[in-house]
């Protein structure tokens, strides 16, 4: 049940994240190549449910590994330091996420992809955190 609860996790991290990355180079792709805002509105909200599906996923999973550490007397303190670091990563690309999605519809496109630039790297450093545990 171990492996496939982090396997499940892996697995939802890995679509948040390449989804960012994959979106982050269609976006301007689609823009040059003529897309209207409608269009790029209907890409990005099924990005938005499928991210915001694979966030939950991974966050629902993350709880369930933290709930089955046995993590050694000794080594509580580091990994406990370091879980708290990829959590503060986790919670600032939520959030940005989040603001980005209530308020894309007025930004500039430069804004938004500034955000979405920002997203990137917090989710990035999420997964440097995780490397570090």
């Amino acid at each position: 049940m171990d492996n496939f609860v982090h396997w499940v996790h892996l697995l939802a991290a890995a679509v948040w994240t390449g989804g960012l990355i994959t979106l982050g180079a269609l976006i301007p792709t689609l823009r040059k190549a003529g897309a209207d805002r409608q269009m790029l509105q209907a890409v990005a909200r099924q990005f938005a449910r499928v991210s915001w599906t694979a966030m939950g996923v991974a966050v629902a999973t993350g709880v369930i590994q933290v709930f089955q550490l046995d993590v050694a007397a000794g080594l509580r303190d580091e990994f406990g330091g370091r879980l708290f670091v990829k959590l503060l990563a986790v919670g600032l690309a939520a959030g940005l996420a989040l603001a980005h999605q209530l308020t894309a519809k007025n930004s500039t496109p430069a804004v938004r992809g500034a955000m979405q630039g920002a997203i990137l790297l917090a989710s990035l450093g999420i997964f440097a955190a995780a490397v570090a545990l």
